[in-house]
């Protein structure tokens, strides 16, 4: 594998609505992540993503962009972002950029002239067809529900939209379009940034025939997913978007994209693929309904081990993925992933070095470096998410009650995510000195930085060390470019592999369940080290005080993770 320069990096999300608000209004800004630029730096994050801080409506929290060239003045100002670029260059830190080309706002200059003129030559920015006997042109249900049709009022046209009404899908199809696109990208690469974090770039492909689907659900309608699953073209289109914009700047760039097939991770993230790399989705599509989120039950531990096991196996001689536990649409990993009584400071630890030390980078999202929790809210209207608020409707459809609706959110929901970042115990979580727009979750003065700053065994202090692990000089190579081995798969709650390299290894220990459960040693270790014996200077991590050893046999105790070394032979 051609070494990059982002391999034996760490990764972090920050979520800047919700991240740190220096002015008071209650929205987290650009001079708040300057601010927290020496903490991130001391946890040992190298890359900082950014979500969307462009120009928007915030119809869905910026992800609905009015103007790609701009900084929405609720976050700042371009003057402060270059700031940002500066101070994060000065630490060897990179910033990355949300980039949001399958749709844009209905507020955006492009979509204003195209609804003036469907006929016209902005129409073809998008996707502009005229209804059939009074209907719209296909029976598509959006990923937020509802038609992915909207009418253009005082015609007979409907303009398509995956997303949200006010996110029309663009044309990448039109090569005018498709170069405004790349300048935008291009001009953005030589402000500095150093990639982009590229969203739902699976959709940006149609099937322009626009065909009638199955219905698949009692409101008539089909997946417009299942439309873009069938439409031709797409490596095409996204070779040519690599060729003329991140190529160019030896960018870094990680697509969002689900139900990726295994046939074509080489294409899209090969040595010559079209991205660096892709997130692994792999656990998060555990939890994903057919229906609606009211169907989802709890990620099950050992369909949760088999999804990152097969994952990891399949990738590793041809691509890096990212290892995510949690996202800005996704609830909370400690909340989704453990067990009842695995909600504890052991059990987040745990969680977070086996999927801290897999192969592939590390994206913290922020907050999880303290293990935020879901937040549980008392009502419907305390949730902002258009999704959610999608959701609740839909689960309230399928019978369920408001009660049994709201659980179902508290489970699922994109803001579980969103809340803000509890920094201290004080008002507000220390987030804001004005009233936030987003509750904050009450557990802040239980679980918050400033008070696991000033605990050795807290999981901020836990992290530090994972972060450390990974990139100290005698085990980064291994932890970096390690073949990746599973162990125990026959042994029920036990999550256990090891990383391999020119014969050393690093092998991670986990057992998931309530019990202690003791393994045996033998046969682990790398070939040639069969006689290796047990001692404590082989444990480089171990997330609770204690570790019972009898010979070669190990006990772990429940939310107990090991971390052992073994030396080449």
């Amino acid at each position: 594998m051609i070494k990059k320069w982002w391999h034996d990096k760490i990764a972090y999300q920050i979520y800047p609505k919700s991240f740190y608000d220096t002015n008071g209004d209650g929205i987290g800004d650009l001079k708040g992540v300057i601010g927290k630029l020496d903490y991130l730096k001391d946890l040992g994050v190298d890359i900082i993503w950014l979500s969307p801080i462009y120009q928007s409506p915030f119809v869905d929290q910026g992800y609905d962009i009015s103007d790609y060239y701009k900084i929405d003045e609720i976050f700042g100002t371009m003057e402060e972002f270059d700031t940002l670029l500066s101070e994060a260059k000065k630490r060897n830190m990179y910033i990355v950029m949300d980039l949001v080309i399958n749709h844009c706002s209905d507020q955006h200059e492009w979509f204003q002239k195209a609804l003036a003129d469907p006929e016209g030559a902005y129409g073809d920015y998008f996707f502009f067809r005229k209804g059939v006997n009074g209907n719209p042109p296909a029976n598509y249900r959006s990923y937020f529900g509802g038609s992915a049709w909207e009418p253009v009022p005082g015609s007979d046209y409907y303009y398509l939209h995956l997303f949200a009404k006010e996110q029309p899908d663009l044309n990448l199809d039109n090569p005018k379009l498709r170069n405004e696109i790349y300048t935008m990208i291009n001009w953005w690469l030589e402000k500095g940034v150093a990639g982009f974090r590229i969203d739902a770039i699976g959709n940006v492909k149609k099937d322009p025939t626009f065909p009638n689907l199955s219905p698949d659900g009692e409101d008539g309608l089909g997946d417009a997913g299942r439309m873009i699953a069938q439409a031709e073209g797409l490596d095409d289109l996204l070779e040519d978007l690599k060729i003329n914009t991140f190529e160019k700047y030896q960018a870094f760039t990680v697509a969002e994209v689900f139900y990726m097939k295994d046939e074509n991770l080489e294409k899209y993230v090969g040595e010559n693929g079209h991205f660096s790399t892709l997130f692994d989705f792999s656990t998060q599509e555990l939890a994903l309904g057919e229906h609606g989120w009211y169907e989802n039950g709890p990620v099950l531990f050992e369909d949760y081990r088999e999804a990152l096991f097969h994952s990891q196996l399949k990738c590793q001689d041809i691509c890096f993925l990212t290892n995510v536990i949690e996202n800005h649409d996704q609830p909370r990993g400690v909340s989704r992933f453990l067990p009842d009584y695995a909600q504890n400071d052991a059990g987040v630890k745990m969680l977070g070095t086996v999927n801290f030390l897999l192969r592939g980078l590390p994206i913290l999202f922020q907050g999880q470096e303290i293990g935020m929790r879901n937040c549980p809210m008392d009502s419907i209207e305390e949730y902002d998410d258009i999704n959610t608020l999608n959701e609740y409707k839909t689960a309230l459809a399928a019978g369920l009650s408001q009660e049994e609706a709201m659980k179902v959110c508290f489970r699922q929901s994109r803001d579980n995510g969103r809340t803000p970042m509890q920094w201290d115990a004080s008002e507000n979580a220390g987030f804001t000195t004005g009233t936030p727009w987003l509750k904050v979750n009450p557990n802040y003065k239980e679980i918050n930085v400033k008070e696991q700053l000033a605990d050795d065994d807290s999981v901020l202090s836990y992290y530090k060390k994972l972060v450390a692990l990974r990139k100290c000089e005698q085990y980064k190579d291994v932890l970096t470019y390690g073949r990746f081995a599973p162990l125990y798969e026959k042994e029920s709650d036990i999550f256990a592999y090891k990383r391999t390299l020119d014969g050393q290894s690093v092998i991670i220990l986990a057992n998931f369940g309530a019990e202690d459960k003791t393994l045996s040693l033998d046969g682990i270790f790398p070939e040639g080290a069969e006689d290796f014996t047990f001692s404590p200077d082989r444990i480089l991590l171990n997330n609770l005080d204690d570790l019972f050893v009898e010979g070669q046999q190990l006990t772990l105790k429940s939310c107990q993770v090991i971390v052992l070394y073994a030396p080449g032979a």
